[in-house]
């Protein structure tokens, strides 16, 4: 009989500590044991996600780990903001617009360095991968951008009708991408087929044209798509990470923010804190897929984390609110304003000719240090 694997027992110890830990306060060691294994449930999450997307196939298994990381997300933000002793009103937009920010410029980066120093050139579809980036811009600008810029509140917050309002339209075009996605064009989300010329341009429609392809998993040197058996296995244990990774967040928040105040660093550091864990998982993903030149997968896993960081989080975030004292900053700062601008336009001429080069992907990396040390030092 063999062995379970780890991403099947890390769950299961994970939340077997919770529960004596949840009605005590752990200290010392016993806290560095429950953040490996919080780490650990992280990973498996990730993992089982990744078993059910390799069963339903792409884009739908793209979707699938974006809206698995993006619970993990928002459940590691509302339990920092219940259980924090400090001053948590900026945490959602620190979390969000650093998801953003790392997705857009980490995996992005990563995915088309990768792709391209191995494969010549990383290639892509510009019309699927266009449209999720169109889809994110709008959504960052409304919901990180404009707080900042309207008059009903003072401070970088909404009203509670202008919440309401940002959280439908994150919803609305959520929604309507997860269509177009996985219904209405999903042969632009699909992995780009390409010779030695792509993209291949015909000139009877005046336009570039894409050949596309589902992956062959029989035949392309990967282990087939899991059995449902293994499927639905993978499912109870990524309800059972979430569990566990939500609730040992929740006991491990006080010594996150203590941490970060230690070193002295500002407190937008913890929502970096919270990105870089949640987002991991999926950035050593997104690489895996790059390296097998599925360059398109792995821009589809990162626009798809992007945006459900903004458009499923800020929805969440809105209901908490009900429940949460105090007030909700969403807008960002001035230098955090000019970054976001910044990837943006080095985003949108990245994607538009679909395929980069190794200097794409190094310029989206130069633009993630510079967050991060801007962060620390802003």
């Amino acid at each position: 009989m063999s062995r379970p694997s780890w991403t099947t027992v890390a769950p299961l110890l994970a939340i077997v500590a919770l529960v004596p830990a949840w009605f005590a306060h752990p200290e010392g060691i016993v806290l560095v044991v429950l953040a490996v294994l919080l780490v650990a449930a992280v990973l498996a999450a990730v993992h089982h996600a990744e078993v059910v997307a390799h069963r339903v196939g792409e884009p739908y298994g793209s979707l699938v780990l974006a809206v698995a990381v993006t619970i993990i997300e928002v459940g590691l933000i509302v339990t920092l903001m219940i259980t924090s002793e400090k001053d948590a009103a900026g945490l959602a937009r620190d979390t969000v617009f650093a998801a953003v920010m790392i997705t857009l410029n980490g995996i992005v980066g990563i995915s088309l360095l990768v792709g391209a120093l191995k494969h010549h050139l990383a290639v892509f579809n510009p019309e699927g991968t266009g449209a999720a980036l169109g889809t994110v811009i709008a959504l960052a600008v409304l919901c990180l951008v404009v707080p900042s810029v309207t008059t009903s509140q003072p401070g970088p917050e909404f009203t509670g009708a202008q919440l309401t309002f940002a959280a439908i339209a994150s919803l609305t075009l959520y929604g309507m991408f997860v269509f177009t996605q996985t219904i209405r064009h999903r042969d632009f989300f699909l992995p780009v087929t390409h010779g030695q010329h792509s993209p291949v341009v015909t000139s009877a429609g005046g336009g570039d044209s894409f050949q596309h392809e589902p992956v062959d998993l029989d035949e392309d040197g990967h282990a087939d798509p899991p059995i449902n058996r293994a499927a639905y296995a993978s499912l109870g244990l990524l309800v059972v990470s979430l569990v566990a990774v939500v609730g040992l967040a929740k006991i491990e928040s006080p010594a996150i923010e203590s941490g970060v105040a230690a070193l002295g660093f500002p407190p937008a550091v913890v929502g970096v804190v919270i990105a870089l864990l949640v987002l991991a998982p999926e950035t050593i993903a997104a690489v895996r897929a790059a390296a097998r030149n599925r360059v398109q997968v792995s821009l589809n896993l990162a626009m798809g984390s992007a945006m459900a960081s903004i458009g499923l989080t800020i929805p969440a975030i809105a209901i908490a609110g009900i429940w949460l004292d105090g007030p909700l900053e969403l807008g960002l700062n001035q230098l955090q304003t000019v970054l976001l601008l910044l990837t943006a336009a080095v985003a949108i001429l990245t994607v538009v000719p679909g395929r980069a080069k190794p200097l794409q992907g190094g310029v989206h990396l130069v633009l993630l240090a510079a967050f991060l040390f801007l962060t620390i030092a802003p």
